[in-house]
């Protein structure tokens, strides 16, 4: 049952901030987008927003808020989505950094997937759970010595090489170990994807790999091929991230085929494989529009023949790296809102008991998200929104403009989808914030996956 209309909130009709809000509200806020939100969440014949067959009235009362509820159906699903879009010809690389947990190990491996980590940490959650280290690659623009030491020595099936001081120093370090270590070369192409400046990583002037420009790459080439330590197996291309448009991949792989081309005619050898990085973009608001995966795979498949054939070429194996793409949509997370603060002729302030320390793309890369009321049904109009969060800066925002039933009141459980990546992996402790749990939910169960942080937790690294 709908409550009364909170009496002092702006409706949106009132107005439209330029700039903020591009589109009005939708003709029914009770109706989710799913597009936006995990497969297995839906609205119950009460009203209230149900995922796995669970209420999230319930889901609060166990595991608390704020709180990240993960569609484990929803996640294999896509793992299998890619995997078959690919086929067995081609290699699929979960991208760990958008989120990783020794459950989500274990998913993937179940669901024949390889692995991606750019840490030690990741190296060791990994490992900890299980995925064989052929399956996995070894990603980082600086990896410390231990770091690369310990990859050789498991036996990781690739290290993405950033520098030429790293192609030197893993092949000193397999060398010393009495290995032989497979590697690719990371490359930047010089494409700058449509994408936030932060995340978009393959124009030139950026940290990460080594540049076609100027026959870097090719002398890249030259010196893995002269060291015992290392068998070159691949080029190596990541354009960016939250990438709709593919005409930056086939730029990418026209100039990434270039270099295989340049490496037959000099020395002779056909390198076997590319990797072609992730970066697909997820819907975070109903104005998204993504590609699913048997679209990319098609679309990628005919760039690399194409261009191959162009090159006289045999066409190698290609490898991908989503993460988002897996996890995004997978997730969303569960606020308490606390207060609601009307601003008279500009909008109103929704707190909820989080903020940025759950959630920091918001503010880090000016990231678009909705939001919803899920404890209950609400036919109460529209009302244009900021979610913020408890936190002592006035950018602790996490969805800047959305709209949201005229009545939500403290109390209320509102959530705010396609969390699932980088926001449990980039979480925070600031102002001493416990960072919340990750809970997953399939047919009627939820169990939580990582457990929130405890005050314990928080002072047991004070050692002073």
């Amino acid at each position: 049952m709908s409550r009364s209309a909170h009496p002092a909130g702006p409706r949106h009709a009132d107005v439209l901030p330029e700039g903020h809000y591009n589109s009005g509200p939708p003709d029914d806020l009770n109706v989710l987008d799913p597009k936006v939100w995990a497969r297995t969440v839906a609205r119950t014949g009460e009203g209230a927003v149900s995922v796995g067959g669970l209420e999230v009235a319930r889901l609060a009362e166990e595991f608390g808020t704020p709180a990240y509820f993960l569609d484990e159906a929803d996640f294999r699903a896509r793992c299998a989505a890619w995997r078959d879009a690919f086929g067995p010809d081609a290699d699929v690389f979960y991208a760990g950094k958008a989120f990783l947990s020794r459950a989500v190990v274990r998913w993937l491996d179940e669901e024949g997937l390889n692995l991606d980590v750019c840490s030690g940490g990741e190296l060791a959650t990994a490992l900890s759970a299980g995925m064989p280290a052929e399956r996995i690659a070894f990603h980082g623009n600086n990896k410390t010595e231990e770091e690369i030491s310990r990859a050789v020595q498991v036996g990781v099936g690739r290290i993405v090489l950033d520098s030429f001081q790293e192609i030197a120093r893993v092949a000193h370090i397999a060398d010393g170990l009495g290995k032989r270590q497979r590697v690719q070369i990371r490359v930047t192409v010089g494409v700058e994807a449509h994408t936030h400046e932060f995340i978009a990583t393959a124009h030139e002037d950026q940290k990460f790999g080594i540049a076609l420009a100027d026959g870097q790459a090719a002398e890249a080439v030259r010196r893995a091929l002269k060291l015992d330590g290392i068998e070159l197996i691949g080029i190596h291309s990541h354009i960016g991230s939250q990438i709709f448009d593919m005409a930056g991949f086939e730029v990418a792989a026209r100039r990434v085929v270039g270099l295989l081309a340049e490496v037959r005619d000099e020395h002779g050898i056909e390198l076997p494989e590319i990797d072609l990085g992730g970066g697909l973009g997820i819907a975070y608001t109903s104005d998204d529009d993504p590609r699913e995966p048997h679209e990319i795979a098609k679309a990628l498949n005919e760039i690399v023949g194409r261009e191959c054939e162009a090159a006289s070429l045999r066409t190698p194996r290609i490898s991908v790296e989503p993460g988002r793409a897996i996890v995004g949509p997978t997730a969303f997370t569960l606020y308490t809102v606390g207060t609601v603060k009307p601003l008279e002729g500009l909008r109103t302030y929704v707190s909820v008991d989080g903020g940025m320390s759950d959630n920091i793309r918001t503010a880090l890369y000016d990231a678009e998200y909705t939001v919803a009321l899920v404890s209950r049904r609400s036919d109460a109009a529209p009302m244009l929104v900021r979610v913020v969060g408890k936190h002592c800066e006035s950018g602790d925002i996490v969805v800047k403009d959305a709209f949201l039933p005229s009545d939500v009141a403290a109390g209320d459980l509102i959530a705010v989808p396609a969390t699932g990546a980088y926001c449990r992996s980039m979480a925070s402790n600031y102002n001493h914030a416990l960072r919340p749990p990750v809970v997953a939910v399939r047919d009627g169960e939820a169990r939580v996956i990582v457990r929130r942080e405890t005050e314990e937790d928080l002072l047991r690294l004070d050692v002073g």
